[in-house]
């Protein structure tokens, strides 16, 4: 068992004879006698402890030999977050790893593009993951696969080009290799409800429980671009760009628990990125019990976490947009600010080909905002100038959103821009970068929300904040929502 990632052997032991929903994910569960593994929740009569180990991770069950479990569906999972763990290194890998690093490469050339050795990478991977770095590659490509023949009508040519697999043939041979069955086969027995949403592929986002669809709606409601997103009737849409085309996604709550995720033209090879950014963005994955226990101590939040629960921070699609709108959003209100980013986009976006339900562009690149006039649309010179120095240096590479870059050297060149201070880089790392302990301390609302109707300085707010850590950027959003309650 791996001390790092695993909970103890008692814990899982407890948590796997209650199905407790809080460890799904956190561990999986091999059954010696039937060579199957399965999640903490699977409903299958609980086998005997002398035949049970567990794993830290499905890649680690599948590289010990047992086989995913067709009841439990260990594909369904809720995820880790990527930035837990201890090693940067791993983190970084997975992330290029779900990217499809080693779907045409292998483990040496991944270890060079993160400046190890092959031996040590795969110490690593041993150490913090309880797999090699290609099991966790196949086991990502197999569950993804899994999910898209359980739960859309994707041809099965399709389907393996969606996961990473270099021919039908190979697909075909993986699927017999871990179930025993063909793909075909097995869409068959999984029977399901493959409705599309206007002609658009759906799949469905398992999150961690609870989930409060409604106050993550809220912010992105308050906060939607023109043109760009709409929220509208419970769900959330919005226009990306794709490799040499434009699509549509939609997100809205799913009545059998976490989210359904609607992708309109999105191309094959890019589904499994645009899944993995759509998690991030409604931090499907937030580790809510360990955020709890953090917050239970302080008179603050305790309550606050009491009237939301399962509080999430919400991402963005695309870091550059992001702080745009983050700049733009300096000392005017959110209405304001949104409303200026829809005259930028009308300007400068990208029209779309089929325009839809309120979405007509795609957010413009840094190229064509670098030589930008936003005098006659509502920006103040200086925040212009600084709007053009951050496209000038995004478009030149300088800055880039990586979430798993050092913060502090992100912090360094994204306020040696004039213009851009403390406040909108926490800010940026909290919401593009998805680091859960960023904290914008000098926020108005922030500061106002902490003890209400007091005088609080930054100082005193960063100072209590230091017992929040490492989930200060949770702190801010039940803050926030307690600020808005308040009518701040």
């Amino acid at each position: 068992m791996d001390a790092v990632t695993l909970p103890a052997a008692a814990v899982c032991e407890r948590a796997r004879l209650a199905r407790d929903a809080r460890f799904d994910g956190r561990f999986f569960i091999g059954v010696r006698t039937t060579g199957i593994y399965c999640r903490p929740v699977c409903p299958a009569v609980a086998p005997k402890r002398e035949n049970v180990r567990y794993f830290a991770s499905a890649a680690a069950a599948g590289e010990a030999g047992f086989r995913p479990c067709l009841r439990c569906r260990p594909e369904c999972a809720p995820g880790t977050p990527a930035w837990a763990g201890t090693s940067t290194t791993v983190r970084r890998a997975l992330r290029l790893i779900d990217g499809g690093a080693l779907d045409d490469g292998g483990v040496a050339a991944l270890a060079a593009r993160l400046g190890v050795t092959d031996r040590h990478l795969r110490r690593l991977f041993s150490d913090h993951v309880g797999a090699s770095p290609l099991a966790v590659a196949h086991t990502r490509r197999l569950h993804f696969a899994k999910r898209l023949i359980d739960d859309t009508t994707l041809p099965m040519s399709q389907v393996a080009v969606a996961a990473g697999y270099g021919s039908v043939r190979r697909f075909n041979e993986a699927f017999r290799s871990a179930y025993g069955r063909a793909p075909r086969e097995l869409r068959r027995l999984s029977g399901g409800d493959r409705a599309t949403v206007g002609g658009a592929l759906t799949v469905r986002l398992p999150c961690r429980l609870p989930y409060r669809w409604e106050d993550v709606l809220r912010y992105f409601r308050l906060r939607a671009i023109p043109g760009v997103e709409t929220v509208a009737d419970g769900c959330y849409r919005r226009a990306l760009a794709t490799d040499g085309g434009q699509a549509i996604v939609e997100v809205c709550e799913d009545p059998a628990g976490g989210l359904r995720l609607s992708l309109g033209d999105v191309p094959p090879r890019q589904l499994y990125e645009v899944l993995c950014r759509a998690r991030d963005v409604f931090d499907c994955d937030a580790p809510i019990d360990d955020i709890a226990a953090v917050f239970a101590g302080d008179a603050r939040l305790r309550p606050l976490l009491d009237r939301q629960p399962g509080v999430r921070v919400p991402g963005a699609w695309d870091g550059f947009e992001l702080t745009v709108r983050a700049i733009l959003g300096q000392q005017i209100s959110v209405r304001a600010a949104t409303t200026i980013a829809g005259r930028i986009v009308a300007r400068y976006g990208t029209p779309l080909a089929a325009p839809s339900r309120g979405l007509s562009h795609l957010f413009p690149a840094a190229g064509a905002l670098r030589r930008a006039r936003f005098g006659d649309l509502g920006v103040i010179r200086s925040r212009a100038e600084t709007l053009r120095r951050l496209a000038s240096a995004v478009a030149a590479g300088d800055i880039d959103f990586d979430p798993l870059q050092d913060r502090k050297e992100f912090r360094r060149r994204l306020t040696s821009i004039k213009g851009i201070g403390d406040w909108t880089a926490e800010y940026v790392m909290m919401r593009a970068l998805r680091h859960p302990d960023a904290l914008p301390a000098a926020d108005l609302g922030l500061v106002r929300a902490l003890r209400p109707g007091r005088r609080v300085t930054p100082a005193a707010l960063a100072r209590r904040a230091e017992s929040w850590r490492p989930w200060r950027a949770y702190a801010a959003m039940l803050l926030w929502g307690a600020d808005a309650a308040a009518g701040g």
